[in-house]
């Protein structure tokens, strides 16, 4: 069993174990992580550029809490669909090196369709 089968395992029974599931839909799960993802960036909000690389104790543990919701609800979605997000992100990085070869992007960061 690999990591992500793993986490998605336990999800899985931390929502049966609380009669959750039923709360689980794809619409539901979508909707949480772009809440959870708000949190996130609500860390950053009104930081510098260079604040940003700097997170007190405070907000560190914000943002270790966040990106476990993030990762959590973003794994439950992947398997409602039987889906692997390692593999979902390999397809998708194995895409951008198509769509953003580096000799054309390289120090840009236009988006693929502005070259």
């Amino acid at each position: 069993m690999t990591n992500i089968e793993s986490l998605q395992k336990k999800i899985r029974e931390f929502a049966q174990e609380r009669d959750w599931e039923q709360y689980h839909s794809p619409k539901n799960l979508a909707m949480a992580l772009s809440v959870e993802v708000a949190e996130l960036l609500e860390i950053f909000q009104w930081l510098s550029e260079e604040e940003s690389y700097k997170l007190d104790d405070s907000q560190l543990s914000a943002l270790k809490q966040e990106i476990g919701d993030v990762l959590i609800y973003l794994t439950g979605l992947a398997d409602t669909f039987d889906l692997d997000p390692l593999e979902c992100a390999e397809a998708k990085i194995k895409l951008n090196e198509i769509k953003y070869p580096p000799h054309i992007v390289k120090g840009s960061a236009k988006k693929y369709n502005k070259y």
